[in-house]
């Protein structure tokens, strides 16, 4: 396709603005390493690292197949994102565009606003455990007392670093994707100095003994209630839902990549790989705080405050903020951004969705520690996850099933009764009953007990199921579809 072919001719305003529009060949600046880094951020940030630790001493499983489970979710969620990253490197097109294919142009706003929800409060919560890390650095600097008062559970000096990363962020989504991009590109590789550095140290520090603790965790304790063939497949799931938001949304930035190729490497170094490598250094770190400080610590700005050095202290603290704040830009700020400006183009740019986003998630994140936190990390994801799954089964199987992988640029962003994507009013009610079904049943896979063995993997049952209702209840049409699609496109 020619950059000619991305120019949309008949401009809706109520469904097109600058920021939603196709990007051209010719604009796209990323190549395999920006991807890499989107992935190895998101892997860094101190709740990815909080939640690997935490898979390792929770299920009862040897630490080898912990890691095995790690590692097969990273080559699930490769091949989950290949889908949705084809057609935005095709097109050019964001997420909220893409979902008008599947869900109709104005049906699209639901899917954006279930996204954008689930993405503000992963910002909110982001934002907070960046916060922890520049707490970590004054406290160490100002040398506060460990007993301070707290409001929410949060000290004076957290407020304060927790408004200072608010403001941080905000500023660096102001100044556009080339700074952004920038940050994350040496965000990303310094983030694993510092863990191999935090490794050595506590390993040094363990000395012989880490091996003995080492050996307890890989050894496994068997203790998860449904066995361990259950168990293995609740670390394969979570670790899936944790990545569940970007998944979805892959598209907002799939779009900037040059190649599918480009893609395709980055998205093997960036999940399968790095999500390995820092998963073993996780677990290293977690045996060696068993040993050093006679308990088990899962939060790395925890371990860098027992360990007496304030230099490392330092550059840790500005790392780990570097590599949260990075990928919570990336994958929960803009995706907010742009899924905001879908509803009302003409109106709302994604820089005024930008700035609507920090502002629900200020509260979001303050109340983490207070309420949020108490639902579970576990729990907390694999719901966000289970809202998001049947989306993506839908979205998916509509582009590769119905409409055989060829769309209409022009018909994305038209509202006329006789479009490709009109629907009834604007709405797929297909997809929204197939959504609705399926909702149900992933969310209820979380919280209802009679079938809470399935919590764990609660989203890929989700986004099957989503899938195949869709599926069945657009497959009369897909031919039709299809045959409409490629007629537009010659």
């Amino acid at each position: 396709m020619t950059d000619e072919n991305f120019k949309i001719h008949d401009i809706d305003p109520s469904l097109h603005n600058a920021d939603l529009a196709p990007l051209p060949p010719n604009k796209r600046t990323w190549g395999a390493f920006e991807i890499f880094n989107v992935w190895s951020n998101d892997i860094q940030s101190l709740f990815g690292y909080t939640l690997a630790a935490t898979l390792f001493i929770s299920y009862g499983l040897s630490g080898w197949a912990v890691l095995a489970g790690i590692v097969l979710a990273g080559f699930i969620v490769m091949g989950l994102v290949q889908l949705t990253g084809k057609p935005s490197v095709k097109y050019g097109i964001p997420f909220p565009v893409m979902a008008r294919s599947s869900m109709g142009v104005r049906g699209a706003n639901f899917p954006a606003v279930v996204r954008g929800i689930v993405a503000i409060f992963w910002y909110g919560v982001q934002t907070y455990f960046a916060s922890t890390a520049v707490a970590l650095l004054l406290n160490s600097v100002l040398e506060t007392p460990a007993d301070a008062a707290t409001f929410l559970g949060i000290t004076a000096i957290g407020w304060v670093s927790y408004c200072l990363v608010c403001v941080f962020q905000v500023l660096l989504f102001v100044r556009g994707m080339v700074w952004i991009t920038k940050f994350l590109n040496w965000a990303g590789p310094l983030v694993y100095v510092v863990m191999i550095a935090l490794m050595l140290i506590i390993w040094y520090q363990a000395g012989p003994t880490l091996w003995s603790e080492l050996g307890s965790i890989f050894s496994g304790s068997g203790v998860y209630e449904s066995g361990p063939v259950a168990a293995f497949f609740a670390v394969v799931g979570t670790m899936v839902a944790y990545f569940a938001a970007v998944v979805i949304n892959y598209g907002d930035f799939a779009r900037f990549v040059k190649s599918e190729q480009q893609m395709t490497i980055g998205n093997f170094l960036g999940l399968p790989v790095s999500l390995a490598i820092f998963s073993l250094i996780a677990l290293v770190i977690t045996a060696g705080t068993v040993v050093v400080f006679g308990e088990t610590l899962t939060n790395p700005t925890d371990i860098v405050a027992r360990v007496d050095n304030l230099t490392l202290t330092i550059i840790a603290a500005l790392t780990f903020f570097a590599a949260t704040v990075g990928i919570n830009l990336v994958a929960n700020f803009i995706p907010p951004a742009y899924d905001i400006a879908n509803l009302a183009p003409a109106y709302i740019s994604a820089r005024t969705g930008g700035f609507i986003t920090a502002a629900i998630a200020f509260f979001i994140g303050a109340l983490w520690v207070a309420f949020i936190s108490q639902v579970g990390i576990a729990a907390f994801v694999d719901t966000l996850g289970a809202i998001l799954a049947p989306l993506y089964g839908i979205i998916v199987a509509d582009y590769y099933l119905v409409r055989k992988q060829q769309l209409n640029l022009q018909d994305l962003f038209s509202a006329k009764a006789a479009s490709t994507y009109y629907f009834d009013g604007g709405w797929n009610r297909k997809a929204m009953i197939s959504f609705a079904i399926a909702s149900v049943f992933s969310v209820s896979s979380v919280w209802v007990p009679a079938v809470s063995d399935l919590h764990g993997y609660a989203w890929l049952l989700g986004a099957l199921l989503g899938a195949v209702l869709h599926y069945l209840l657009m497959r009369n049409a897909a031919a039709l579809h299809a045959a409409k699609a490629a007629t537009s496109q010659s």
